[in-house]
């Protein structure tokens, strides 16, 4: 009689959570998604007439004039349009743009800090994407308008957290906000970081000169306001992170 071989025991790995899907946004990435289109669906009723829309523009868009004038001498637009800007958008292509970025790199940053911190960063970047804009064309009369400068702060942030690390010459597997953050030195020495950044760096620079890559090109484009957005995530993503539990760091190595 032969003898008996034991059991085949097959390895255990972890289980994926009930329902995750790649659709699985936090709520407060639907809530930002929400917004954005019901504020755009408002701006495209038909009734509405040419004074008011522009008055709705003057009122909310982001304008680098306003700052080369006494703020006494005029109205209080520019207390609140560094932000308020961010929430518009000029066509579908805009906006349809902007919010299949955002599903990408803001729901791990938004897991990853909450939603607290989620919104008050969307408020920090949306102002030093649009001061970085305003820097470059002091006093200029032209409107800013679109989320594009928050959704680069947004790649900044996810650039020091949600790509693989490595265990030596093995890739750790866990979700993408349960990673450690990264120092900026630390982020440079990814070659992955670096090439993403390069990347993201000559899209931009063909936009300075009048490329578009995607979306509507008879469109100016902010690129400035990208790069102010970027740097902010990049360099101050520590100010607004909260290091992921020790009990949620565990990973799973890949076999080499």
């Amino acid at each position: 009689m032969d003898d008996e071989q034991p059991p085949r025991q097959e390895p255990e790995y972890p289980r994926p959570q009930q329902g995750a899907t790649a659709f699985n946004l936090p709520p407060v990435i639907l809530a930002s998604l929400a917004v954005l289109i019901v504020i755009f669906a408002v701006m495209n009723l038909p009734w509405w007439s040419d004074d008011t829309l522009s008055w709705f523009y003057f009122s909310f868009s982001f304008i680098p004039a306003r700052y080369a004038f006494p703020l006494s001498q005029q109205g209080l637009e520019w207390l609140w349009t560094p932000l308020t800007y961010s929430l518009l958008h000029g066509g579908i292509e805009h906006i349809v743009f902007n919010s299949l970025w955002l599903m990408v790199f803001a729901a791990p940053v938004a897991r990853r800090i909450g939603a607290l911190r989620y919104v008050i960063f969307w408020v920090f970047s949306s102002a030093a994407s649009a001061f970085m804009h305003a820097a470059l064309y002091w006093g200029d009369q032209t409107l800013l308008i679109g989320a594009s400068g928050v959704v680069s702060a947004l790649m900044g942030a996810a650039c020091r957290f949600a790509f693989p690390a490595m265990d030596g010459r093995r890739a750790l597997i866990r979700q993408a906000h349960l990673n450690p953050r990264q120092t900026i030195l630390g982020s440079l020495r990814s070659r992955t970081v670096v090439a993403y950044i390069v990347m993201w760096i000559a899209g931009n620079a063909l936009v300075a000169f009048g490329i578009t890559l995607a979306g509507d090109s008879s469109q100016p484009v902010a690129w400035d306001a990208h790069i102010g957005g970027f740097l902010f995530g990049f360099l101050l993503f520590g100010l607004f992170d909260r290091q992921p539990r020790a009990e949620a760091q565990e990973a799973l190595p890949l076999d080499e």
